[in-house]
């Protein structure tokens, strides 16, 4: 049986900080993906919605919620919540359903309406929750993290902060040619240099928003798309939702200690170094093969470090890459093309869906002016909380 399933439609809801509920952003990104795959609402056998903890109880059941906004038609319904992971979560649930045979077509749909400022956990008391406690106990919000990583690059690969501020440079000027981002207009590392100091070194342009926004998937296996007319259509090859492994030597919020390896060796390379290294070989292909990739990048620093874990080069060599213009447009392997999310901001549910309809308009090659030449196989890569990872390897 094939791995393979086919991506018939994709659609977006501009980012931004609309002051409208979540479900009319995943509605619209949802209506936007079934005309791109040219079904109708009915012909759908399933859907998945990545959950949102933000918009009330609604929010926790988003399968059902966008199922009911789109007009109940009997299909059936997953909600799924792995925290920024929860979109591809999402797409993993809908592809295992199409592979196992029990739906032909399935609508996968993420959507947030974010709060102003950073992101904080949900009220009460919860002591046995390490994402609570890093607030309660370290004071280490999203801001200080993303700064505390930026400084450990810093000392321990010679990272500068004109480094992380060319990251924010070559983002905003994709950002600026993607009708859907939120921020759209190209900056300079002077402007970067001159935003407030949010988290040192971090400055406010090394740091991404909070916003509002969605993004829809129709999949289907590749046997319905060829009758459906879609002879070489996107195909979505590999899924990875790995966990850490025992003992973790490498301190990672919102954990806030380590596993102990006095008797126990580490395990060879990072968490987020086997999230990828699963995708590719679940897909079958390396990091040789790849035309671009979809990065997470809260903020610069981070970005410089998926480089790193998603073998793009070796460890500490983030930044040369980057200043050697490889991750550029026009460069060996283009990172986060769509703009990424300093371009976006964090709508959490529904990011690792984008980074899937960037992957998708690329490899179409129907991306406009941030179009990468001749686009084959493409990656994307995040992190959500307690241990959840994702990556998803998309080929044409």
């Amino acid at each position: 049986m094939t791995e393979d399933v086919a991506v018939l439609g994709v659609g977006m809801h501009p980012w931004g900080k609309w002051g409208r509920g979540f479900v009319e952003y995943g509605v619209a990104a949802a209506r936007a993906a079934l005309a791109d795959a040219g079904l109708d609402w009915r012909d759908v056998d399933a859907v998945v919605g990545a959950d949102t903890v933000r918009g009330g109880y609604p929010g926790y059941v988003a399968g059902a919620t966008f199922a009911r906004a789109l007009g109940w038609q009997g299909a059936r319904v997953t909600s799924v919540y792995a925290a920024c992971a929860s979109g591809a979560q999402a797409i993993d649930a809908a592809r295992t359903r199409i592979l196992a045979g029990l739906a032909d077509t399935v609508l996968v749909v993420g959507a947030d309406a974010a709060p102003k400022g950073f992101f904080r956990p949900a009220g009460g008391d919860r002591p046995d929750d390490p994402d609570w406690l890093r607030f309660r106990v370290l004071g280490a919000t999203n801001p200080a993290y993303f700064g505390l990583y930026a400084r450990r690059r810093m000392a321990v690969h010679g990272d500068t902060p004109e480094d992380f501020a060319q990251v924010k440079v070559k983002n905003a000027a994709m950002g600026a040619l993607n009708p859907n981002a939120r921020y759209r207009k190209r900056v300079t590392a002077e402007e970067v240099a001159a935003s407030a100091v949010v988290a040192d070194p971090l400055r406010l342009l090394d740091i991404c928003a909070t916003s509002d926004g969605g993004a829809a998937l129709v999949l289907s296996g590749l046997e319905f798309a060829r009758r459906h007319g879609s002879a070489d259509p996107v195909r979505i090859r590999a899924v990875s939702t790995v966990t850490p492994r025992y003992p973790s030597t490498v301190l990672d919020l919102p954990d806030i200690a380590t596993d102990s390896s006095a008797a126990v060796d580490p395990a060879g390379g990072s968490f987020r170094g086997s999230i990828a290294a699963a995708a590719y070989e679940e897909a079958g292909v390396g990091p040789e093969d790849l035309s671009l990739a979809e990065v997470y990048d809260l903020s610069t620093a981070l970005e410089l470090q998926w480089y790193e874990d998603l073998a793009l080069c070796g460890e500490g060599e983030g930044a040369k890459l980057l200043r050697e213009g490889v991750t550029a447009p026009g460069g060996r392997i283009p990172v986060n093309p769509s703009g990424g999310l300093a371009s976006f901001g964090e709508a959490v549910p529904a990011q690792a869906i984008a980074q899937v309809c960037e992957l998708t308009w690329q490899l179409r090659g129907q991306a406009g002016a941030r179009q990468i030449d001749g686009a084959r196989v493409g990656i994307t890569a995040n992190q959500g909380l307690f241990g959840h990872g994702s990556a998803v390897v998309a080929v044409r």
